[in-house]
């Protein structure tokens, strides 16, 4: 019977049917680009993170990690440090505000991180390094994304090379040099390992993160 049906369908009908039954086959290999990934925060608390000075900077509110405060700095707590890997974190910011997501660094109690690299979070902001860059390094001032809508920060380090994408356009491929520094006036500015933190800025800006996820590529 159901054969009979299945010719008796219009070829609208018929084709339809087989586009559906196309994209139900091909959803497992969606779902499997996301395999290998840790969720980083909970979407409920600050558990699995340390604040540095001024920890009122942040807090959760529906499921998104906000910054709003004096200079504070957030580090992801990790028994083993990371060192090649993917990050992915949707972040929105508000006009005039400026934050930051640094990797390959370590926990200090005060001050601007002195180790790892940064990538910065800011497009309305006065600085004029934008969103997308590797501060200081590899900077953009034209950044593909606007103040109140999120975006999606993806960085892939792989050995002496760091691809930043935003909502998947690529604005940074670097190799750091060897034998040399990057940066003379910033040492800790290199590649090494450690763990990632976020950046609350200055009490004027107000950023917002979720969907935080880190895939290991040793």
């Amino acid at each position: 019977m159901f054969a009979n049906r299945i010719s008796n369908l219009k070829p609208f009908h018929f084709v339809l049917l087989t586009v559906l039954a196309a994209l139900f086959v091909t959803l497992p290999e969606t779902t499997a680009e996301e395999q290998g990934f840790s969720s980083m925060f909970n979407g409920k608390n600050l558990k699995g993170w340390k604040a540095s000075e001024n920890v009122d900077s942040w807090s959760v509110k529906d499921g998104m990690l906000v910054c709003a405060g004096p200079r504070s700095h957030l580090f992801y707590e990790t028994k083993q440090p990371f060192k090649n890997f993917e990050l992915k974190v949707d972040v929105m910011t508000t006009p005039g505000s400026n934050a930051g997501i640094y990797f390959h660094t370590t926990f200090q109690n005060e001050g601007w991180p002195s180790k790892g690299y940064e990538v910065q979070v800011n497009v309305t902001h006065g600085d004029p390094k934008k969103s997308g860059g590797l501060y200081g390094i590899v900077d953009i001032s034209d950044p593909p994304v606007k103040d109140n809508a999120w975006y999606e920060t993806r960085v892939v380090v792989q050995g002496k090379q760091i691809k930043i994408w935003l909502d998947g356009k690529l604005q940074v491929d670097y190799t750091e040099p060897t034998g040399k520094l990057p940066n003379a006036k910033q040492p800790g500015r290199k590649l090494s390992e450690g763990t990632f933190c976020l950046q609350a800025h200055d009490p004027k800006s107000v950023v917002y993160f979720k969907n935080l996820r880190v895939k290991r590529l040793d």
